[in-house]
């Protein structure tokens, strides 16, 4: 009888242990990954001059992936840090900086995050076709998603001036990516023709944080 129930108790053991190590392995998927990406290069390359130049919005695109090197140079000139007193790359009123970027692909969809230059997976899911219905963002490789902090702005600069300030930073930072990209010898457009709330809700974006731009990048075709 005691030999039964030490077995017993080491079957009830093993189960209880093995429910654990599936709830902690469930709780550790469910952990955003955060990828470091390589240091951008801030000297040298294309000269702005010719960027500007030869800047053309590109809507076609070959399903050749983008580099990592490409993609940390692409997401730096969005909303990089500058300086040790966290100037970026794009002008913000204020130096508030309303807006937050993110990073649509065939791999899932991360989020930029400019302390540290790093990409927080938030999703494997490709959300590419569901951000909108163009084809130069279902097929782009890299799509990057301007969203901006509206309420934040208004509590600032008023209901008038706020919505204007973030528009303005949303175009500084697209100008960024498409002169970027073009002296990556890869191709860009600038997207507005989307709807805000259905962007949103695809990618499960905080209330406070409304999709103003798409920009699709990759190889031109």
């Amino acid at each position: 009888m005691r030999k039964l129930l030490l077995v017993c108790s080491a079957i009830v053991a093993l189960f209880v242990s093995g429910a654990f190590a599936q709830e902690a392995g469930k709780a550790a998927a469910a952990q955003p990954t955060t990828i470091q990406l390589p240091q951008p290069h801030k000297s040298g390359g294309m000269t702005l001059t010719k960027a500007m130049a030869t800047r053309r919005s590109m809507r076609k695109f070959t399903a050749k992936p983008l580099s990592q090197a490409q993609i940390s140079q692409l997401l730096w000139a969005a909303q990089g840090i500058t300086d040790d007193k966290g100037h970026r790359t794009a002008p913000s009123a204020s130096g508030q900086y309303y807006l937050h970027v993110y990073l649509a692909s065939p791999d899932g969809f991360f989020e930029y995050v400019p302390s540290g230059h790093q990409l927080k997976k938030l999703g494997a899911q490709d959300l590419r076709a569901k951000l909108s219905g163009q084809p130069s963002v279902k097929s782009a490789p890299f799509v990057l998603v301007i969203t901006g902090e509206y309420g934040r702005a208004a509590e600032k600069y008023g209901p008038d001036k706020g919505p204007r300030v973030v528009n303005l930073e949303a175009g500084h930072v697209a100008e960024n990516v498409l002169l970027q990209a073009t002296a990556l010898k890869l191709g860009a457009v600038p997207v507005g023709g989307i709807e805000p709330k259905d962007v949103q809700q695809a990618a499960s974006l905080p209330a406070q944080y409304s999709p103003i731009y798409l920009v699709p990048v990759g190889h031109i075709e």
